[in-house]
């Protein structure tokens, strides 16, 4: 995915685009109400690595031997990696009394990863440290995924006069897939002297048509559905309390038959060859050591169509109001298929004026903790917001990891 090409846009358009704070549009109708709004989102963070690490990768850069070794002080047996980038058009417009009806254009791109520690070490130090040993690779899997939707929905806003329903469906286009997964006993083992390689190849891998991959690309089809329910409560706090339950992106994508799929169960060993004289190379010795022959050797690689769940998106709210002025928001959020882990967070608000003030700490995800702050405009006419979750990755990326935006901007409607 070519991040670094978007990511600048949202950010040189930050004061013309600037709700998806959680991937989710019907969470912020309370503010926008009938409106048309263009929003977007970007997170990206590991709790495995710390930034600086993370932003080499996704927009290149030199990775010297000190970035790696102060990355690695955070490694655990296994680690999660992340990045979500969403933008999306949307329109609530009126559709009666208690209803009103949502239509919306979204592009998704997701890439998100679980690995061990050896891995890591495999990845960025070679096989050096392993001499006589066996780097362990079972369980880990990588999922990049970019797709685009149109919705239609509605949501009912006078649920027993108080309480809000939506229900939403998405037509998917999707664009590109790559997904691998290492199974169990997959594994690299080297030898003492280092003169052979054991590498136990236990995969699944399934690639979407790599010859067809822009924002044209029509590789598969899917639908997906999303659900919103909101009611206030009577409770021990506050002067009023609000819970919010969304559920987006529930659903999949069928990836037409030009998609490739691979498979290997197998024991590859190499122990290298021996020359005695470099002038008696001959094309049927190098042929023995073509990348194409070892491929087709380990993985059983097939043409055919198949079903990938996308990651469905879960975010429950328990909002306090205490006075005008002063709301709580305790929340928690989980992304599954995604490599994500729940997500704990509190924010609290401070309102003066047509201004929102916000600060949001939390834990889990693809960070370990985390903070974050935004601001709110909010008019007769029009809802402007800025913020950010993570903002630690941007702060001290050297000693911790996650940063983002969301951005968005409503023209309200009568």
């Amino acid at each position: 995915m070519n991040l670094k090409k978007y990511i600048s846009f949202l950010f040189c358009f930050t004061i013309l685009l600037v709700k998806a704070q959680y991937n989710t549009e019907f969470i912020n109708y309370r503010n926008v109400k009938r409106s048309v709004s263009v929003d977007a989102e970007y997170d990206a963070g590991s709790n495995g690595t710390n930034q600086i690490l993370i932003n080499k990768l996704l927009f290149g850069g030199y990775i010297s031997n000190n970035d790696k070794a102060q990355s690695a002080k955070y490694l655990r047996g296994y680690n999660n990696f992340g990045v979500n980038l969403n933008y999306n058009v949307n329109a609530f417009i009126k559709g009666g009394k208690k209803h009103d009806f949502l239509i919306g254009f979204k592009n998704q791109e997701i890439l998100n990863a679980t690995y061990t520690k050896d891995f890591f070490n495999l990845m960025f130090y070679g096989n050096q440290m392993y001499k006589g040993k066996t780097a362990d690779l079972a369980f880990c899997n990588v999922n990049a995924l970019r797709f685009q939707e149109i919705k239609f929905g509605a949501i009912m806003h006078s649920v027993d006069s108080v309480a809000k329903i939506g229900v939403s469906l998405s037509f998917i286009k999707g664009e590109q897939l790559f997904f691998i997964k290492t199974n169990k006993n997959s594994s690299l083992f080297t030898s003492a002297d280092g003169s052979e390689l054991v590498f136990n190849s236990k995969f699944n891998l399934a690639i979407s048509d790599t010859n067809n991959k822009n924002l044209t690309s029509f590789n598969g089809i899917g639908a997906s559905t999303d659900l919103f329910f909101e009611t206030p409560y009577k409770s021990k706090f506050g002067q009023k309390s609000i819970l919010i339950v969304n559920a987006n992106n529930i659903g999949f994508i069928h990836w037409r038959n030009n998609s490739v799929q691979y498979s290997s169960d197998s024991t590859f060993k190499f122990s290298g060859y021996t020359v005695d004289n470099i002038f008696d190379l001959k094309d049927s010795t190098l042929n023995k050591i073509k990348t194409d022959s070892i491929a087709l050797s380990l993985t059983n690689a097939r043409q055919e169509n198949f079903n990938v769940n996308i990651p469905t998106n879960l975010v429950i709210i328990n909002k306090i109001i205490w006075n005008k002025n002063w709301v709580t928001n305790f929340g928690f959020r989980h992304i599954f298929n995604a490599n994500y882990k729940p997500y704990l967070f509190i924010e609290p608000e401070f309102i003066k004026n047509k201004f929102t003030f916000c600060l949001h700490v939390g834990y889990g995800g693809y960070v370990r903790a985390g903070f974050g702050a935004s601001v709110a405009y909010e008019s007769k006419n029009w809802y402007f917001k800025l913020g950010s979750n993570h903002l630690q990755g941007l702060i001290i990326p050297k000693y911790t990891s996650g940063q983002g935006i969301f951005i968005s901007l409503a023209k309200k409607l009568k």
